[in-house]
This record gives C-alpha cells, structure tokens and sequence, in this order.
C-alpha cells in the first residue's frame, strides 16, 4: 500500500494498534500525541518505519491546524486520517470539572472537526483519501453519568454519515468507528474501570484497530464491533430513549 497516514492519539491503546498497522502496510507515518517521550519510544522500537512524531495537546485550540501547517511544510499530503484522540469521565455533570468538561468537547469534537475539514479538500482534488473516526456505542444512546462523552461521539457518528454521503462519488470516504468497550486505558483515565461497563466480555484493542482497518479500506460508513453490541444497537431502536438513559446510567454503576 504506501502513502501517508496521520494518527491522532497514537501512543496507546487502539492509537498505537493503528500504527503498528499502517506501519506494517508501509505507510508514512504522523503521529501525533502529548507524550512526547512514548512517541520517541515508538520510534526507537520500530526503526523500519518512516514517521514524524508531532508532541501535540489537541485540545488547545488550534493545535489541529498546527498538525496539517506541518504536512504543509514538507510537502506531503494526508492519504489517510485517523481521529482516534479522545476521552471521557464518569461522574454528574454537575459534578465534574468545567474546564475538563470543556477539554473534552475541544479534543472529541472541535479537533476533530478541524483537522478533518483541512485535510479534506486535498484528498479531493486527488480523489483519494480514507478518514476513520473513531465514535462508540455511546454515541447511540444518551449517557446519563458520561453525559458530554456520550454527548461528543453521538456528534462524530452524525458528523461521518453526514460527510460519508457528501463524499460519494468523489474517491474520499469516511467511516466511524463504533467500538463498545476496550482493553484500551480509556477505563482507568476516565474512572469507568470497576463499573458494569467493563465487567463483560471485553474487545482488544488489536481486535478492533484492524476490524477498523480493514472496513475504512473499503470505504464502509459505519462499524459496531461485536455481535452483542450490534444487538445492544437495535435494543438502542427500539426502547424509548429514556430507557435507554437508564440503562446506560446503570453502565457506571461499581460492581
């Protein structure tokens, strides 16, 4: 394969199962993440692959635009984009830090936005390009207890159907990913781990970066991993959606 893959959160988790990934596939590497020194871990560990390593805080305002200002400056342009940086609490909306909370919409949804928006118009004019954005299973229901993270990837899901159809025909494609839990360290940043959420059957991130992969390669809209989720997306459907609050309010209860 070949060209040019930027990845946003690529030092952990399903960021860093992407990578391997593409790295493997022979694309270019961007990576993109605040720790600078696992980037440059990542780098020692795989001298074979060509990357450039961007210490970037995404939820700085702007910080997106810093990103494509750097591919500018040497020239090279995004065949792929992958909007894996994220995170998100659990706790009362109330409760929970205003400035974190605010954090959070900035990195989920407003670099996001940005970044997707400036790599765009160029795939377009090469009538090539492949964007994955990573939403959730939150992202079909309203999260009572993870309210603005529910919140922001029931956005990124709307915002990639809507793109994916306004692409059509154009060589570009955009797909969200919708992945229920993870063994990612999502859980433990966001305070989620002992909860219900985490006490089942629990996807890798290894099994879900290449579930992911492979569907953004033939340009497939949307992807919920897992049989049980899928199921748990028609239940979604079909109960009144204050149930499915309740129900996923129940998700952070500790078990």
């Amino acid at each position: 394969m070949g060209g040019t893959a930027v990845i946003t959160g690529a030092t952990s988790g399903l960021g860093y199962e992407f990578a391997k990934l593409l790295g493997q596939d022979g694309y270019r590497l961007v990576l993109v993440a605040r720790n600078e020194e696992r980037l440059k871990e990542i780098q020692a560990e795989h001298p074979e692959w060509e990357m450039l390593l961007l210490p970037k805080d995404l939820s700085r305002p702007h910080a997106a635009r810093e990103v494509f200002e750097e591919l500018e400056k040497r020239g090279w342009a995004a065949d792929v984009l992958i909007n894996n940086a994220g995170f998100g609490l659990v706790g009362d909306f109330d409760e929970l830090g205003a400035d974190r909370q605010v954090e959070m919409v900035q990195l989920n949804i407003g670099a996001l936005t940005e970044l997707t928006r400036l790599v765009l118009p160029g795939m377009k004019v090469r009538r090539r390009g492949r964007i994955l954005q990573v939403a959730s299973m939150a992202a079909f229901v309203p999260g009572p207890r993870m309210a603005v993270y529910c919140a922001s990837k029931a956005y990124v899901l709307s915002l990639s159907e809507a793109l994916a159809e306004e692409l059509a025909g154009t060589g570009v494609t955009v797909t969200a990913l919708c992945p229920g839990p993870t063994k990612t360290g999502f859980g433990a940043a966001a305070g989620a781990e002992g909860t219900k959420m985490f006490g089942g059957r629990v996807m890798t991130a290894e099994r879900v970066a290449r579930l992911g992969i492979a569907v953004m390669h033939r340009g497939r809209r949307v992807l919920i991993t897992g049989a049980t989720n899928r199921l748990g997306r028609v239940a979604a459907l079909l109960v009144p959606r204050r149930l499915a609050a309740k129900f996923a309010k129940s998700l952070t209860a500790r078990v």
